[in-house]
């Protein structure tokens, strides 16, 4: 046993943690200077989300692979259940609400870390051939991506499934398709453009599209936040001194425009030092394909991690500075909520997982 655990010990990966904990430390301090209730509430997601990551690390995945499918096929479901017996809020139909404990969750969410382990598994099983995969493993792979995304686009969530679907078919990209096929891909986006616009997105999506391309300011949270960013200049101000957050002119100062406000804080030196950190985090997850070349669960879970995070923080940011519609895409790892983070820990777990006990738990 002993030896069993420091094997384990020996093929954690810690940088992981060493990028991760930053990012929660400064998101914290920075919510508990806003908002001390919210401050406590978070303290139980990260609570819960160790509670979590420990309770995932452990699972036997690699020894049961075959229950990954299962797992895809009841997220299905479970998005199915959100079209037939979920619960709507602001116009969207996203939740599901649990019986006897009065709470809700919401599927788009639990099914993100399974579409990553499901693409993972597929792969793992076909291999791409040195030139890429071709035509009829694409569809193959494109079915188990689509799914998802169509029924999450429906509820309407256009932006966790935009998301999916980039995530799904960057995965697929990094791996290797034959080159042919994304040409024909970028020919076939370019002509029925104009056709989706017109007929494949709601009356609400295009306005914000026509907002942000025509109009000719910034909506009000837009503006806040380019107005905190402006000020906090250099390096920063005092948390007295931050006025966009302190006198709540910034909306979701905690979440969504989290960075804003970081930005006011801490002033340009701090955005760059985020966005390093991010960086770091990035390049260590894409990294990991050239360490572990033949294993395929790994190499795609991890790229699958590194896309999902770069998408989340890169669309938030853009959003927060007035470069890209405003949706509600949380900044990874960062902004105050439970449902996001504790997601995030989960993927992490599992890649922990993978990773430690590549050499106990062989693949069967």
């Amino acid at each position: 046993m002993r030896l069993l655990d420091k094997r384990i010990i020996s093929h954690f990966d810690f940088l992981l943690i060493i990028f991760v904990l930053p990012l929660v430390m400064l998101s914290y301090h920075l919510i508990s200077e806003t908002n001390e209730l919210l401050a406590n509430k978070q303290l139980m997601y990260y609570s819960l989300s160790l509670i979590l990551f420990f309770i995932v690390f452990f699972l036997p995945i690699r020894r049961r692979l075959g229950i990954i499918p299962i797992l895809y096929w009841f997220g299905i479901i479970l998005l199915v259940a959100v079209e037939l017996f979920g619960i709507s809020k602001l116009g969207a139909k996203r939740w599901i609400e649990l019986p006897f404990i009065n709470a809700t969750i919401q599927p788009s969410e639990l099914i993100k870390p399974v579409f990553i382990l499901m693409l993972a598994y597929l792969i793992h099983l076909r291999q791409p051939p040195e030139k890429g995969y071709g035509l009829k493993d694409f569809i193959y792979f494109s079915f188990y991506i689509l799914l998802p995304f169509v029924l999450i686009a429906k509820e309407p969530d256009l932006g966790t499934a935009l998301l999916l679907l980039l995530v799904g078919y960057g995965i697929l990209f990094l791996i290797g398709v034959n080159w042919k096929i994304w040409v024909t891909i970028v020919i076939v986006l370019g002509v029925s453009s104009p056709f989706i616009y017109s007929y494949g997105i709601k009356d609400y999506q295009k306005k914000r599209i026509h907002d942000f391309i025509i109009a000719e300011k910034p909506s009000y949270h837009v503006q806040q936040s380019i107005i905190a960013i402006g000020s906090g200049g250099l390096s920063g101000k005092d948390s007295n001194e931050a006025t966009q957050t302190q006198l709540k002119f910034l909306p979701i100062s905690t979440s969504d425009f989290i960075f804003a406000y970081l930005v006011e804080r801490y002033g340009f030196l701090g955005a760059i030092g985020l966005i390093v950190v991010y960086t770091l985090l990035i390049l260590h997850l894409l990294s990991i394909n050239y360490f572990f070349k033949d294993d395929y669960v790994v190499k795609v879970f991890a790229s699958g991690l590194a896309l999902l995070i770069f998408l989340n923080m890169s669309v938030n940011i853009l959003m927060v500075i007035g470069f890209a519609p405003v949706v509600g895409i949380p900044l990874p790892l960062f902004s105050y909520g439970g449902s996001s983070f504790v997601n995030f820990i989960i993927t992490f777990a599992i890649l922990e997982n993978l990773i430690a006990f590549r050499y106990i738990d062989l693949y069967r």
